[in-house]
């Protein structure tokens, strides 16, 4: 009985042992990425549309019948450049009319002249009365007058002949003619005669929201952020998705906030060289709002969500036991999300496996990296020949789990 005993307890240990045995060789494996702090660009993507630099409607200032349009519809036109011309016969005889009674004018002030400085001396003899002396001064005010009135009427008439040549306000892009040759205009109508629209540079409209802009405010008053300078950088995204090669600057910001949906523009210039952008096409822009100092990237595949509804992420301790952890997430950058509370220097964060584990279990941690372009997982250079050895497994169902995961 001793015997069978002895025996009895022998096996029971083997057992022991084997479950312990298996038990170790059969920790998860998982991949992690180790968190240091560092500074991250804050941006805002805000959607917006264009908009002309400088936008002239053209409109005649002076009327008559069209004779000449000297442009191209759809083509470039410099300031100053003659778009029309209006028959000028009428403007030109109101002119030549304009001249010849300046010419009149000019004409008696010297005999007033010459007559104010005969009775000048006449009445220091007494020769004459003072009330001859003040006609003969009263005369040559008037004739004085007489000039300038006639000087400001050929000028007038010389303005509104020039009036005849309609010419570009701006540099720009002509729109087609809303006349052609033969009309009859008139001054200062209602119909733009055409457009014109400065194309280089853009404006770029868009919208922020007035609650993000305070929030904003709060972190750069409390230093959570720095800005990152007066002229802050602007990137666009098409409508098509590609990125503009333009980098664009801040100009101002709205004074006040729409009433009906609680926003506020912001206006940024773009270079357009290439006339890329035309007004009104759809963008979204990239605003470099600041910098927020020693801070924290999570990915955004390593964090879910609890029954709370708040953002917990699996680390792993320095003993190789999982821990979780609720983190204070603030907002996205990229693929990853700024987390203000919950991660220390040095942290490794499970962005692989944290399905098949639970909080306070042992498991196998190997190193990863992730690309900030794409999310992609990258081996870390560490454990690339394990990661190699690893890929000859091809018969382990978590191999296949990893995969798929990693694309």
């Amino acid at each position: 009985m001793a015997a069978v005993l002895a025996l009895a307890s022998c096996n029971q240990k083997n057992d022991t042992s084997k479950q312990q045995a298996a038990a170790g060789a059969a920790k998860p494996e998982v991949s992690a990425i180790t968190l240091h702090p560092q500074s991250v660009a804050i941006t805002a993507e805000l959607p917006g549309r264009t908009s002309a630099y400088l936008i002239a409607e053209v409109r005649p200032q002076v009327g008559g019948i069209i004779t000449k349009r000297n442009f191209k519809e759809g083509s470039e036109v410099k300031q100053g450049e003659i778009l029309y011309e209006i028959d000028p016969a009428t403007y030109q005889a109101s002119y030549d009319s304009a001249a010849a009674d300046l010419q009149k004018a000019k004409g008696a002030v010297p005999s007033a002249q010459a007559k104010l400085d005969r009775y000048k001396g006449l009445s220091a003899q007494a020769a004459v009365s003072q009330q001859d002396f003040d006609d003969a001064q009263s005369t040559l005010v008037q004739a004085q007058a007489s000039v300038a009135a006639a000087q400001a009427a050929l000028d007038t008439a010389r303005i509104n002949l020039e009036y005849t040549k309609i010419r570009a306000p701006i540099d720009g892009r002509v729109d087609a003619s809303a006349v052609t040759v033969g009309a009859l205009v008139t001054a200062n109508q209602t119909t733009a005669l055409t457009t014109i629209r400065k194309l280089d540079p853009m404006n770029v409209d868009v919208t922020q929201s007035s609650t993000n802009l305070l929030k904003f405010r709060k972190a750069v008053a409390e230093g959570r952020l720095k800005m990152s300078g007066e002229n802050v950088s602007v990137h666009l995204t098409l409508e098509d998705g590609s990125t503009y090669n333009q980098t664009g600057k801040l100009e101002f910001l709205s004074a006040a906030v729409a009433e009906t949906v609680g926003t506020v523009t912001v206006r940024a210039v773009f270079p357009n060289p290439d006339r890329v952008l035309l007004p009104g096409m759809y963008v979204r822009a990239t605003i470099e709002e600041g910098v927020a100092e020693n801070s924290f990237l999570v990915p955004q595949r390593a964090v879910t969500r609890n029954t709370k509804g708040e953002p917990t992420a699996m680390f792993v301790q320095p003993d190789g036991k999982v821990q979780l952890r609720v983190l204070s997430v603030q907002r996205s950058v990229g693929n990853s999300w700024l987390v203000g509370e919950g991660v220390k220097d040095g942290d490794r964060v499970i962005v692989e496996g944290s399905q098949r584990v639970r909080d306070g279990q042992d498991v196998t941690v190997s190193s990863v990296t992730i690309d900030d372009a794409t999310g992609e997982l990258k081996q870390a250079a560490a454990d690339a020949p394990k990661e190699q050895q690893k890929q000859s497994m091809n018969d382990t169902p978590d191999k296949a789990i990893t995969t798929a995961s990693a694309k």
